[in-house]
Protein backbone atom coordinates (compact mmCIF):
# COMPACT_ATOMS: atom_id res chain seq x y z
CA UNK A 1 0.00 0.00 0.00
CA UNK A 2 1.17 3.32 -0.83
CA UNK A 3 2.78 5.48 2.41
CA UNK A 4 1.48 9.10 2.66
CA UNK A 5 2.27 11.99 5.41
CA UNK A 6 -0.24 14.94 5.84
CA UNK A 7 1.88 17.73 7.51
CA UNK A 8 -0.64 20.08 9.03
CA UNK A 9 1.44 23.48 9.69
CA UNK A 10 -0.88 25.02 12.12
CA UNK A 11 0.79 28.47 11.57
CA UNK A 12 1.95 30.44 14.55
CA UNK A 13 1.13 27.67 16.87
CA UNK A 14 4.24 28.11 19.67
CA UNK A 15 4.14 26.25 22.58
CA UNK A 16 6.60 28.58 25.00
CA UNK A 17 9.45 30.86 24.72
CA UNK A 18 12.89 29.30 23.47
CA UNK A 19 16.25 30.14 25.75
CA UNK A 20 17.05 33.47 22.88
CA UNK A 21 13.38 34.47 23.08
CA UNK A 22 14.51 37.64 25.15
CA UNK A 23 17.70 38.56 22.30
CA UNK A 24 14.63 38.46 19.86
CA UNK A 25 12.17 40.61 22.46
CA UNK A 26 9.74 37.64 23.59
CA UNK A 27 10.84 36.48 26.76
CA UNK A 28 8.62 34.87 28.44
CA UNK A 29 5.54 34.32 25.30
CA UNK A 30 3.89 31.28 25.27
CA UNK A 31 0.83 31.19 22.38
CA UNK A 32 -0.70 27.59 23.86
CA UNK A 33 -0.80 28.60 27.51
CA UNK A 34 -2.18 32.05 26.30
CA UNK A 35 -5.20 30.59 24.47
CA UNK A 36 -5.10 27.00 26.58
CA UNK A 37 -6.90 29.03 29.31
CA UNK A 38 -9.39 30.68 27.39
CA UNK A 39 -13.11 29.13 27.78
CA UNK A 40 -13.17 28.77 24.07
CA UNK A 41 -10.32 26.56 24.09
CA UNK A 42 -11.06 22.55 23.52
CA UNK A 43 -8.15 20.29 23.13
CA UNK A 44 -9.05 16.97 23.64
CA UNK A 45 -8.02 15.22 20.21
CA UNK A 46 -4.57 17.49 20.51
CA UNK A 47 -4.60 15.61 24.66
CA UNK A 48 -5.15 12.32 23.07
CA UNK A 49 -2.03 12.72 20.64
CA UNK A 50 0.20 14.62 23.05
CA UNK A 51 0.07 17.78 22.87
CA UNK A 52 -0.19 18.56 26.66
CA UNK A 53 2.69 15.63 27.09
CA UNK A 54 5.34 17.85 25.51
CA UNK A 55 8.37 18.60 27.24
CA UNK A 56 7.89 21.77 28.90
CA UNK A 57 4.48 22.41 28.49
CA UNK A 58 2.62 22.72 32.29
CA UNK A 59 -0.82 24.22 30.78
CA UNK A 60 -3.59 21.56 29.75
CA UNK A 61 -3.98 17.98 31.59
CA UNK A 62 -1.83 15.23 29.48
CA UNK A 63 -3.15 12.29 28.25
CA UNK A 64 -2.64 8.67 30.09
CA UNK A 65 -2.30 7.11 27.67
CA UNK A 66 -1.42 8.76 24.02
CA UNK A 67 -2.19 7.56 20.79
CA UNK A 68 0.58 9.62 19.01
CA UNK A 69 4.68 10.32 19.66
CA UNK A 70 5.38 13.87 20.51
CA UNK A 71 8.42 16.11 20.65
CA UNK A 72 9.27 20.01 21.33
CA UNK A 73 11.24 21.36 18.53
CA UNK A 74 13.53 23.79 19.00
CA UNK A 75 14.29 26.24 15.92
CA UNK A 76 18.18 26.33 14.67
CA UNK A 77 17.54 29.19 11.97
CA UNK A 78 18.17 32.64 12.88
CA UNK A 79 14.42 34.00 12.47
CA UNK A 80 11.00 33.64 13.24
CA UNK A 81 9.52 34.12 10.85
CA UNK A 82 6.76 31.86 7.95
CA UNK A 83 9.69 31.82 5.45
CA UNK A 84 12.76 30.50 7.52
CA UNK A 85 10.04 28.67 9.62
CA UNK A 86 8.75 26.68 6.75
CA UNK A 87 12.06 26.36 5.37
CA UNK A 88 13.66 24.67 8.31
CA UNK A 89 10.72 22.40 8.76
CA UNK A 90 11.58 20.84 5.13
CA UNK A 91 15.29 20.78 5.89
CA UNK A 92 17.36 24.38 5.18
CA UNK A 93 18.45 26.27 8.11
CA UNK A 94 18.67 29.27 7.61
CA UNK A 95 22.06 30.44 9.45
CA UNK A 96 21.47 34.31 8.67
CA UNK A 97 18.29 36.06 9.31
CA UNK A 98 16.62 37.30 6.19
CA UNK A 99 17.22 41.10 5.77
CA UNK A 100 14.22 43.44 7.97
CA UNK A 101 13.57 47.19 7.54
CA UNK A 102 12.83 48.27 11.39
CA UNK A 103 12.73 52.39 9.41
CA UNK A 104 11.25 51.71 6.55
CA UNK A 105 12.75 50.77 3.32
CA UNK A 106 15.54 53.19 1.90
CA UNK A 107 14.61 55.93 -0.76
CA UNK A 108 16.70 54.40 -3.48
CA UNK A 109 14.76 51.14 -3.11
CA UNK A 110 11.42 53.07 -3.14
CA UNK A 111 12.47 55.35 -5.76
CA UNK A 112 13.55 52.02 -8.29
CA UNK A 113 9.94 50.52 -7.25
CA UNK A 114 8.01 53.82 -8.55
CA UNK A 115 10.28 53.94 -11.40
CA UNK A 116 9.68 50.36 -12.79
CA UNK A 117 5.81 50.49 -11.68
CA UNK A 118 4.71 53.78 -12.42
CA UNK A 119 3.37 54.59 -8.71
CA UNK A 120 3.89 56.50 -5.81
CA UNK A 121 4.07 55.29 -2.23
CA UNK A 122 2.13 55.85 0.86
CA UNK A 123 3.73 54.78 4.30
CA UNK A 124 6.89 53.13 3.99
CA UNK A 125 7.15 52.30 7.73
CA UNK A 126 6.42 49.44 9.93
CA UNK A 127 2.74 49.21 10.91
CA UNK A 128 -0.73 46.47 11.45
CA UNK A 129 -1.82 45.30 8.11
CA UNK A 130 -5.12 46.48 9.39
CA UNK A 131 -4.42 50.08 10.64
CA UNK A 132 -2.05 50.53 8.13
CA UNK A 133 -5.38 50.90 5.51
CA UNK A 134 -7.68 52.45 7.72
CA UNK A 135 -4.73 55.35 8.48
CA UNK A 136 -4.08 55.37 4.57
CA UNK A 137 -6.52 53.91 2.54
CA UNK A 138 -8.46 57.23 2.06
CA UNK A 139 -5.34 58.88 0.64
CA UNK A 140 -5.14 55.85 -1.71
CA UNK A 141 -8.46 56.30 -2.84
CA UNK A 142 -7.56 59.91 -3.58
CA UNK A 143 -4.48 59.97 -5.09
CA UNK A 144 -3.74 55.89 -6.31
CA UNK A 145 -0.54 55.95 -4.38
CA UNK A 146 0.18 52.44 -3.58
CA UNK A 147 0.38 51.61 0.32
CA UNK A 148 4.05 50.08 1.31
CA UNK A 149 4.80 48.62 4.39
CA UNK A 150 6.95 46.05 6.06
CA UNK A 151 6.34 44.52 9.85
CA UNK A 152 9.31 43.07 12.25
CA UNK A 153 9.19 40.08 9.69
CA UNK A 154 11.11 40.39 6.61
CA UNK A 155 8.40 41.92 4.24
CA UNK A 156 7.61 43.96 1.86
CA UNK A 157 3.63 44.37 1.71
CA UNK A 158 1.66 46.27 -0.70
CA UNK A 159 -2.06 46.70 0.03
CA UNK A 160 -3.87 48.54 -2.68
CA UNK A 161 -8.16 48.90 -2.49
CA UNK A 162 -9.72 46.56 -5.31
CA UNK A 163 -11.28 49.24 -7.12
CA UNK A 164 -8.46 51.42 -7.53
CA UNK A 165 -5.93 48.52 -8.37
CA UNK A 166 -7.30 45.70 -9.77
CA UNK A 167 -5.82 42.68 -7.85
CA UNK A 168 -4.30 40.97 -11.20
CA UNK A 169 -2.48 44.09 -11.28
CA UNK A 170 -1.63 44.19 -7.74
CA UNK A 171 -0.19 40.54 -8.14
CA UNK A 172 2.11 42.18 -11.53
CA UNK A 173 3.21 44.75 -9.25
CA UNK A 174 4.45 42.58 -6.85
CA UNK A 175 6.16 40.53 -9.62
CA UNK A 176 7.61 43.58 -10.31
CA UNK A 177 8.96 44.21 -6.84
CA UNK A 178 10.02 40.74 -6.14
CA UNK A 179 12.76 41.26 -9.30
CA UNK A 180 13.99 44.06 -7.30
CA UNK A 181 14.30 42.69 -4.01
CA UNK A 182 17.15 40.78 -3.96
CA UNK A 183 20.57 40.99 -2.49
CA UNK A 184 20.99 42.81 0.70
CA UNK A 185 17.09 43.74 -0.07
CA UNK A 186 16.36 40.20 -0.33
CA UNK A 187 13.25 39.51 1.80
CA UNK A 188 11.45 36.80 2.37
CA UNK A 189 8.23 37.50 0.94
CA UNK A 190 6.38 40.19 -1.28
CA UNK A 191 3.12 40.20 -0.30
CA UNK A 192 -0.17 41.64 -2.45
CA UNK A 193 -2.72 43.08 0.39
CA UNK A 194 -6.01 43.64 -1.67
CA UNK A 195 -8.34 45.37 0.67
CA UNK A 196 -12.41 46.80 -0.02
CA UNK A 197 -14.52 49.64 1.13
CA UNK A 198 -14.73 53.11 0.55
CA UNK A 199 -13.69 55.14 3.79
CA UNK A 200 -11.45 53.97 6.87
CA UNK A 201 -14.51 52.69 8.70
CA UNK A 202 -15.37 50.15 6.06
CA UNK A 203 -12.28 48.94 4.79
CA UNK A 204 -12.35 45.52 4.77
CA UNK A 205 -8.99 43.05 3.93
CA UNK A 206 -10.34 40.54 0.98
CA UNK A 207 -8.87 36.99 1.15
CA UNK A 208 -7.19 37.43 -2.26
CA UNK A 209 -3.78 38.28 0.02
CA UNK A 210 -0.66 36.61 -2.54
CA UNK A 211 2.78 35.84 -1.20
CA UNK A 212 5.79 36.04 -3.15
CA UNK A 213 8.50 34.85 -1.84
CA UNK A 214 12.60 34.44 -2.00
CA UNK A 215 13.66 31.05 -4.00
CA UNK A 216 14.80 28.85 -1.49
CA UNK A 217 18.84 28.68 -1.61
CA UNK A 218 19.50 25.15 -1.35
CA UNK A 219 17.20 22.00 -1.68
CA UNK A 220 14.57 21.22 0.45
CA UNK A 221 12.51 17.88 1.35
CA UNK A 222 10.12 18.90 -1.51
CA UNK A 223 12.77 18.77 -3.85
CA UNK A 224 14.05 15.57 -2.46
CA UNK A 225 10.68 13.81 -3.24
CA UNK A 226 9.52 14.83 -6.20
CA UNK A 227 13.10 13.93 -7.66
CA UNK A 228 12.23 10.07 -6.26
CA UNK A 229 8.70 10.68 -7.85
CA UNK A 230 6.71 10.92 -4.70
CA UNK A 231 3.76 13.54 -5.14
CA UNK A 232 4.76 16.58 -2.75
CA UNK A 233 1.26 18.50 -2.67
CA UNK A 234 1.01 21.97 -1.30
CA UNK A 235 -2.48 23.59 0.68
CA UNK A 236 -2.90 26.47 1.29
CA UNK A 237 0.04 29.20 0.57
CA UNK A 238 3.07 26.29 0.64
CA UNK A 239 3.83 27.51 -2.73
CA UNK A 240 4.17 30.68 -2.25
CA UNK A 241 6.66 30.20 1.02
CA UNK A 242 8.70 27.74 -1.41
CA UNK A 243 7.94 29.58 -4.46
CA UNK A 244 6.44 26.67 -6.36
CA UNK A 245 9.77 25.08 -6.12
CA UNK A 246 9.50 21.14 -5.37
CA UNK A 247 5.53 21.64 -4.52
CA UNK A 248 4.01 19.18 -7.66
CA UNK A 249 0.23 20.12 -7.23
CA UNK A 250 -0.83 23.12 -5.63
CA UNK A 251 -4.41 23.88 -4.10
CA UNK A 252 -4.65 27.13 -2.82
CA UNK A 253 -7.26 27.83 0.25
CA UNK A 254 -8.98 31.24 1.81
CA UNK A 255 -8.30 29.95 5.30
CA UNK A 256 -8.51 26.86 7.73
CA UNK A 257 -11.86 25.92 7.21
CA UNK A 258 -11.35 25.42 3.21
CA UNK A 259 -7.79 24.15 4.57
CA UNK A 260 -9.23 21.04 6.26
CA UNK A 261 -12.00 20.50 3.77
CA UNK A 262 -9.37 20.00 1.11
CA UNK A 263 -7.01 17.85 3.52
CA UNK A 264 -10.42 15.41 4.33
CA UNK A 265 -11.03 15.45 0.25
CA UNK A 266 -7.14 14.48 -0.07
CA UNK A 267 -7.59 12.08 2.58
CA UNK A 268 -10.03 9.98 -0.02
CA UNK A 269 -7.44 10.19 -2.88
CA UNK A 270 -4.94 7.90 -4.30
CA UNK A 271 -1.04 9.22 -3.81
CA UNK A 272 2.11 8.41 -2.55
CA UNK A 273 3.83 10.98 -1.13
CA UNK A 274 3.70 13.95 0.90
CA UNK A 275 0.23 16.48 1.45
CA UNK A 276 1.92 19.61 3.08
CA UNK A 277 -0.84 22.00 4.43
CA UNK A 278 -0.61 25.70 5.88
CA UNK A 279 -3.61 26.55 7.99
CA UNK A 280 -3.15 30.53 8.19
CA UNK A 281 -5.90 31.73 10.19
CA UNK A 282 -4.19 30.79 13.31
CA UNK A 283 -1.80 33.35 12.67
CA UNK A 284 -3.11 35.93 10.08
CA UNK A 285 -6.87 36.87 11.84
CA UNK A 286 -5.57 35.58 15.76
CA UNK A 287 -1.87 36.22 16.30
CA UNK A 288 -0.98 39.49 15.21
CA UNK A 289 -4.55 40.76 16.10
CA UNK A 290 -3.87 39.52 19.58
CA UNK A 291 -7.41 38.32 19.74
CA UNK A 292 -7.05 35.84 22.22
CA UNK A 293 -10.29 34.09 21.93
CA UNK A 294 -10.61 34.24 18.15
CA UNK A 295 -7.13 31.98 18.90
CA UNK A 296 -8.91 29.50 21.11
CA UNK A 297 -12.05 29.23 18.68
CA UNK A 298 -9.98 28.26 16.27
CA UNK A 299 -7.86 25.49 17.71
CA UNK A 300 -10.89 24.05 18.96
CA UNK A 301 -12.45 23.91 15.56
CA UNK A 302 -9.06 22.38 14.26
CA UNK A 303 -9.63 20.00 17.35
CA UNK A 304 -13.39 19.09 16.83
CA UNK A 305 -12.38 18.20 12.73
CA UNK A 306 -8.95 16.04 13.84
CA UNK A 307 -11.17 13.19 14.68
CA UNK A 308 -12.89 13.15 11.34
CA UNK A 309 -9.59 13.27 9.64
CA UNK A 310 -8.00 10.56 11.91
CA UNK A 311 -10.85 7.87 10.67
CA UNK A 312 -10.53 8.40 7.08
CA UNK A 313 -6.46 7.27 8.12
CA UNK A 314 -5.05 4.70 5.87
CA UNK A 315 -2.72 1.83 7.85
CA UNK A 316 0.25 3.41 5.98
CA UNK A 317 -0.86 7.00 6.35
CA UNK A 318 1.36 9.28 8.73
CA UNK A 319 -0.19 12.77 10.66
CA UNK A 320 2.16 14.97 11.38
CA UNK A 321 1.26 18.06 13.52
CA UNK A 322 3.69 21.06 13.94
CA UNK A 323 3.66 24.91 13.33
CA UNK A 324 6.84 27.54 11.62
CA UNK A 325 7.41 29.93 14.94
CA UNK A 326 4.62 31.56 17.55
CA UNK A 327 2.57 34.81 17.56
CA UNK A 328 1.28 35.08 21.20
CA UNK A 329 -1.93 36.57 21.24
CA UNK A 330 -1.60 37.72 24.65
CA UNK A 331 1.50 39.47 24.47
CA UNK A 332 0.88 43.07 23.67
CA UNK A 333 4.55 44.66 23.83
CA UNK A 334 4.49 43.91 19.96
CA UNK A 335 2.04 42.27 17.63
CA UNK A 336 4.86 40.32 16.05
CA UNK A 337 5.54 36.80 15.54
CA UNK A 338 7.43 35.38 18.75
CA UNK A 339 10.06 33.40 19.22
CA UNK A 340 8.60 30.03 20.01
CA UNK A 341 9.34 25.94 20.14
CA UNK A 342 6.73 24.29 18.47
CA UNK A 343 5.05 21.00 18.51
CA UNK A 344 6.02 17.88 16.98
CA UNK A 345 2.39 15.49 17.20
CA UNK A 346 3.43 12.17 14.94
CA UNK A 347 0.66 9.25 14.35
CA UNK A 348 0.11 6.52 12.51
CA UNK A 349 -0.95 3.16 12.80
CA UNK A 350 2.47 1.51 11.67
CA UNK A 351 4.22 3.97 14.16
CA UNK A 352 4.37 3.05 18.28
CA UNK A 353 2.42 5.55 19.99
CA UNK A 354 3.47 7.16 23.09
CA UNK A 355 6.88 7.74 22.69
CA UNK A 356 8.19 10.88 24.39
CA UNK A 357 10.94 12.44 22.01
CA UNK A 358 11.51 14.94 24.66
CA UNK A 359 13.56 18.39 23.04
CA UNK A 360 15.23 18.66 19.61
CA UNK A 361 17.32 21.21 18.22
CA UNK A 362 16.00 21.91 14.39
CA UNK A 363 12.75 21.87 12.82
CA UNK A 364 14.25 19.59 10.01
CA UNK A 365 13.81 16.69 11.93
CA UNK A 366 10.50 16.43 10.51
CA UNK A 367 11.99 17.13 6.91
CA UNK A 368 14.32 14.22 7.56
CA UNK A 369 11.25 11.82 9.38
CA UNK A 370 8.90 12.68 6.22
CA UNK A 371 12.51 11.39 4.00
CA UNK A 372 13.05 8.43 5.74
CA UNK A 373 9.50 7.46 5.97
CA UNK A 374 8.68 7.47 2.58
CA UNK A 375 12.29 5.61 1.50
CA UNK A 376 13.79 8.88 0.19
CA UNK A 377 17.63 9.50 1.07
CA UNK A 378 17.63 13.29 1.79
CA UNK A 379 20.74 14.71 3.92
CA UNK A 380 18.80 17.39 5.19
CA UNK A 381 19.72 19.68 7.86
CA UNK A 382 18.80 18.26 11.40
CA UNK A 383 17.75 14.06 12.26
CA UNK A 384 15.16 12.22 11.49
CA UNK A 385 13.36 10.13 14.54
CA UNK A 386 11.39 7.37 12.55
CA UNK A 387 13.93 4.92 14.11
CA UNK A 388 12.13 5.84 17.45
CA UNK A 389 8.65 6.05 16.24
CA UNK A 390 9.16 2.65 14.13
CA UNK A 391 7.19 -0.78 15.88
Amino acid sequence: MAKRVFLIVLDSFGIGAEPDAAAFGDAGTNTLAAVASHPAFCGDTLARLGLFSIDGVTCGKPCAAPIGSFARLREASAGKDTTIGHWEIAGLVSADPLPIFPEGFPKELIDAFTAMTGYPVLCNKPYSGTQVIRDYGEEHLRTGALIVYTSADSVFQIAANEAIVPVEKLYEICRQARQLLTGKYGVGRVIARPFVGDKAENFTRTSRRHDFSLLPPRETMLDKLQAAGKATIGVGKIHDIFAGRGVSETIRTSGNAEGMQVTLELADRDFEGLCFVNLVDFDMLYGHRRDVAGYAAALAQFDAWLPGFLAKMRPEDVLMITADHGCDPSYTKTTDHTREYVPYLVYGASLRPGVDLGTRYCFGTIANTVCDYLGVDACLDGCGVLHELAR
